[in-house]
């Protein structure tokens, strides 16, 4: 009799498949970041496949948003190398969602979801075809004509999702776009951010101070270190896609996995409380 297959077992040949199936899409290689005598980032190495969301988590100060910043060309490294591999269509690189409203206030909420592709100048029968079945997904479709002081914080902020999603990016940028969120709000957004990549299977970047959402998303987390910002470690997330959030949470290695990275993140978020005193007592 064949001895009984573990959950454990499913979980990394998961892993280990989809490792195997995705090309590389981002590639960093000594990524350093300063500002005079002020170190942000440090020798940052990182591989991102296609398709991959990598979720990154470290403490306050420790050069993540200067990190995404540096990937959507905003801001550009000291020292090393960032090499994106792009497809043959003429889509843009990237598109970030940011932490607060971004939207624009004097655009309907369909004139917002829409706006880069009017930007590219594209048909508005095209327009129309990509942004109508983003907004239905998250609900916004009956709301599309509303403007943004008409809408609640977390339908803005799924109007910034739709808008990202409908550029088609090359790569997804996200920089704590939850946070000012509360708890029922996040976590339906979250459902509906993964319902949707679910379907486009987007490379995304994601920042994060909540270790819960990084497991929730996830398909690895990068640990950055106290200032200067390392990469401490890359942790691969073991749950199969989809997800159901609620009933995710409630797998005991869930709460285990979250408990890992915490203690990988715990004297990082230490250190910078240190550093953060060093700096007031001067």
């Amino acid at each position: 009799m064949p001895a009984p297959i573990s959950i454990a077992a499913v979980k990394q040949q998961y892993v280990d498949e989809r490792r195997l199936a995705a090309a590389d899409k981002l590639v960093l290689k000594d990524v350093s970041r300063r500002y005079g005598t002020f170190s942000a980032l440090e020798d940052i190495n990182l591989t991102v496949p296609e398709g991959e969301f990598l979720v990154i988590v470290g403490p306050s100060g420790c050069g993540k948003s200067t990190l995404l910043r540096i990937l959507a060309g905003l801001d550009k490294p000291t020292t090393g190398t960032i090499e994106t591999a792009r497809s043959a269509s003429a889509r843009p690189d990237n598109a970030m969602v940011f932490q607060g409203d971004s939207i624009f206030p004097w655009m309907t909420a369909y004139q917002n979801a829409a706006y880069g592709l009017s930007l590219a100048k594209r048909p508005k029968a095209e327009i129309d075809a990509t942004v109508r079945p983003i907004l239905e997904k998250i609900g916004l479709w009956e709301s599309r004509d509303k403007y943004p002081h008409q809408l609640s914080g977390g339908m803005r902020q799924r109007v910034s999702i739709a808008r990202a999603f409908a550029a088609d990016p090359e790569v997804l940028l996200m920089d704590e776009p939850f946070s000012a969120l509360d708890e029922q709000n996040k976590l339906l957004l979250q459902q509906e951010l993964l319902r949707i990549w679910d379907e486009t299977r987007k490379t995304v970047i994601f920042i994060t101070h909540s270790v819960d959402e990084a497991v929730a998303l996830s398909d690895r987390i990068m640990v950055m270190t106290a200032s200067p910002g390392r990469s401490k470690i890359l942790i691969d997330n073991p749950f199969p896609r989809p997800r159901e959030l609620v009933e995710l949470r409630k797998d005991p290695a869930y709460g285990q996995l979250v408990f890992d990275i915490w203690s990988y993140l715990r004297d990082e978020v230490q250190s910078a409380q240190e550093q953060a005193m060093r700096r007031i007592n001067r």
